[in-house]
């Protein structure tokens, strides 16, 4: 049986990383695509553990051959997902975690439209700005115009959370891993039928209020830090 394919999406400096390594740790029969980039390593990554590193060139060829699912290119530098990981998945009957930025989001929703799309958000400029500081200071340099332009691109991204189906604000590290664990037990069970068990209630209870239409009350002051607010009301 086919699994289900997760894309997560999240601005540069959200904490994506983090939430998807807790997940990992919390939640089985779960495979993780590991992408492929161009960029150089950052501290401690290791290749093949957060990403393939791969040359330009490689890139390309592979782009060429039609080897990916999706990709994109990123602040100078390509990303992309092997179709292979996702037919692997498959193969096994194991769900397929993505993590993936807008670009491919899109590219991927396209060819499976069933996919379950999660977009992570910052609870605001001043935490995402801090928390890109604070990963630059580890990698040995803190260039101001590189976070205000991550930061501009967040803002853009942003922009794109109409498009998915969940919504999770990560201001609370333990809470936003709660409700990333509860949206994947919650499309398990609507996908294969859930057990009757009180925790497998609450879990379907507390994946519904993250679902997009439900999560106003946490989305409203996100968009509204940003500045974006009014321009929701205008194309609402």
């Amino acid at each position: 049986m086919a699994g289900i394919l997760f894309i997560i999406s999240a601005p540069s400096g959200s904490g994506k990383s983090t939430l998807v390594n807790q997940l990992r740790s919390l939640v089985t029969d779960l495979e993780f695509s590991v992408s492929y980039t161009t960029r150089v390593p950052r501290g401690s990554e290791q290749q093949g553990r957060e990403y393939h590193y791969i040359s330009r060139s490689r890139f390309e060829e592979m782009i060429g051959q039609g080897e990916f699912l999706e990709w994109a290119r990123v602040f100078g530098n390509y990303y992309g997902t092997a179709s292979r990981s996702l037919t692997d998945a498959q193969t096994a009957g194991k769900d397929l975690l993505l993590d993936i930025d807008v670009q491919g989001a899109a590219q991927v929703r396209e060819k499976v439209p069933d996919a379950v799309s999660i977009f992570v958000l910052p609870p605001n400029p001043l935490v995402l700005a801090t928390r890109l500081r604070n990963r630059s200071r580890a990698e040995g340099s803190v260039l101001e115009d590189e976070i205000d332009g991550r930061l501009a691109k967040a803002r853009v991204e942003i922009q794109n959370y109409s498009q998915y189906r969940y919504i999770l604000v990560n201001d609370i590290l333990d809470h936003a891993v709660e409700a990333l664990t509860a949206i994947v037990i919650a499309e398990r069970a609507r996908r294969h039928g859930a057990p009757q068990d009180p925790e497998t209630a609450r879990m379907i209870q507390l994946a519904e209020r993250c679902r997009q239409p439900n999560a106003t009350d946490r989305l409203y002051p996100v968009l509204s830090s940003f500045g974006l607010l009014d321009m929701h009301a205008t194309h609402a």
